[in-house]
């Protein structure tokens, strides 16, 4: 029988895995003018926004309330707005940072595709990377298998935002894994969603038992603030004694009036790269799910009628293979507020780990403003010539990645990924040797804050 000849498509830039950092280096590569192909494996996009419920987006500030993340993040989360699916930022009741973004999911996956559309760029959903053709020190095209057979797509540029540096591994560019030393990654989490939770209850609990909640709780504020996150519960979860390493309740109430998403089940010592160690963390995951969800309902105030809504499409994964880059931005770097001659991204989240074996979660506040620089050259990777990084995959240090791997960040180094790799074709040059004056030009012109 004749086998079907494989379809070729021709791209000037290709971004490889559509969520936040794919989003924004598609759109950004788009409205520049390049023939740009997006490629997700999944039938939406949204990446761990929203096939794993990361919900809400943190942060767009610094601890102090000053925005460090604009540009192509921010107008999405006006449109969001103009739409009714967004609040915008709204104080963290929790404490951990200044704001938080909630958002509707169902809305942002349209949003997000509308202007996509918009910049003109060719979106292949169902589709994933399966083999990458090299051209010495250059990927030449990507093979894909799609419902619809093998697909080879050709480009000039790409962009590797997986999140799991599959493209950037596939052609042979160096990468690292977990922390030094025994190569542990922060844990995954199977978010899930319960509807009808009397939040009011919840927050007059909140006031009347203030011990009882994370000790940045905003207590003698929040008879005037609407309750967007809660952390703690602490009495409640130790009587508990249930078998997951995790020292607290947290949640975040909406998108709807009655409803909360749930961060607080916890797979440890699996990797995310390897498909056995996957298909344990969603079995694990799930059981996890129904065991929370029972304790909530039976033990917290506020829950009583609550029920599960939703489950992640797949278990949420914080860390898994990454750049090893021309520069790893490292602890240090972050906690000192360090800036760059190269940045092309700022961030005010603090180092947040998730411990790899234990029930605790290593914070490292930053100093200084409150926000460090992340720089150009963590996003090339070593050795492949027409490959920039975006997202959860950057070069960075274990530690550094507790913070450089939340949404926001990622919307931004995404959109500076997809705006240097269009500049790069158009000039006909490798992205290394993007004029990083002209780089940062371009980035402010679409409102990225670097300063």
């Amino acid at each position: 029988m004749d086998k079907r000849a494989m379809d070729v498509i021709e791209a000037d830039v290709v971004v490889v895995g559509g969520g936040p950092a794919g989003i924004h280096a598609a759109l950004a590569a788009g409205r520049l003018g390049a023939r740009t192909v997006l490629i997700e494996r999944y039938g939406f996009i949204g990446g761990m926004s929203t096939a794993a419920l990361v919900f809400p987006w943190m942060t767009f500030h610094t601890t102090a309330g000053k925005q460090v993340i604009a540009g192509t993040g921010q107008e999405m989360v006006d449109r969001l707005m103009e739409l009714e699916a967004s609040p915008g930022h709204v104080r963290d009741t929790c404490g951990f940072v200044h704001t938080i973004t909630p958002y509707h999911p169902e809305v942002y996956k349209v949003l997000a595709v509308d202007m996509l559309r918009e910049a003109g760029v060719r979106m292949l959903f169902h589709s994933f990377v399966d083999s990458v053709k090299m051209d010495g020190d250059r990927i030449e095209s990507v093979t894909l298998t799609s419902k619809s057979g093998r697909i080879e797509v050709r480009g000039k540029m790409f962009v590797d935002t997986s999140g799991d540096a599959d493209l950037a591994y596939s052609a042979g560019a160096p990468c690292l894994k977990g922390r030094d030393g025994d190569y542990l990654t922060q844990p995954m989490t199977m978010k899930f969603r319960m509807r009808g939770v009397d939040l009011g209850k919840v927050k007059q609990y909140i006031i009347e038992h203030p011990d009882e909640f994370y000790y940045k709780t905003p207590i003698d504020e929040l008879p005037d603030l609407y309750l967007s996150a809660v952390q703690g519960f602490y009495k409640h979860w130790k009587e508990a004694e249930l078998p997951i390493k995790r020292d607290q309740v947290l949640f975040f109430s909406g998108p709807e009036e009655d409803e909360v998403l749930v961060n607080m089940t916890r797979i440890q010592g699996l990797d995310g790269t390897n498909v056995e160690d996957l298909t344990l963390a969603e079995e694990l995951g799930r059981k996890q799910v129904l065991m929370v969800a029972k304790f909530m309902k039976n033990s917290l105030p506020g829950f009583e009628k609550a029920s599960i809504s939703q489950v992640g499409a797949q278990i949420g994964i914080r860390e898994s293979r990454r750049i090893d880059g021309q520069y790893i931005l490292d602890m240090d770097d972050v906690v000192q507020g360090r800036r760059f001659d190269d940045v092309i991204a700022r961030s005010g989240y603090p180092i947040d780990v998730h411990a790899p074996s234990d029930n605790s979660v290593l914070v490292s506040w930053i100093e200084g403003d409150g926000a460090y620089d992340i720089p150009y050259r963590s996003l090339l990777p070593k050795q492949i010539e027409n490959l920039l990084v975006g997202g959860r995959c950057i070069s960075t240090s274990h530690e550094a990645l507790g913070t450089t791997r939340l949404s926001p960040s990622c919307m931004a180094t995404g959109q500076a990924a997809g705006t240097a790799a269009a500049m790069a074709f158009q000039q006909d040059i490798t992205p290394r040797d993007v004029s990083i004056p002209a780089l940062q030009a371009r980035l402010r012109e679409q409102g990225a804050i670097l300063n």
